[in-house]
């Protein structure tokens, strides 16, 4: 899993038909210091995220299943929204 800002909506009006209903953000991963790093990606939404929301993404196989019960083509899948993030000293 990575955090990731969302960065804004994709439309698209012909896609797989596995992917009816399902909300596509366009992310971009960000580092434990909040920067920004990598390519954008468009990301499946199991969470309802919004623009501007830092959530947490996962990758590969494990994007495809994001959407309890379908299995869709999918490279980045959101799974989750943060509400904080806390780093402890050592």
């Amino acid at each position: 899993m990575r955090l990731a800002r969302v960065y804004g909506n994709v439309v698209a009006t012909q896609k797989d038909p596995q992917l009816e209903g399902i909300k596509l953000r366009l992310i971009r991963a960000v580092n434990s210091r909040g920067e920004e790093e990598g390519e954008m990606l468009v990301a499946l939404d199991a969470v309802g995220a919004r623009v501007g929301d830092l959530v947490i993404y996962v990758q590969s196989r494990e994007a495809t299943l994001v959407i309890q019960g379908r299995v869709m083509p999918s490279r980045a899948g959101i799974v989750g929204i943060v509400d904080e993030v806390q780093f402890l000293d050592n």
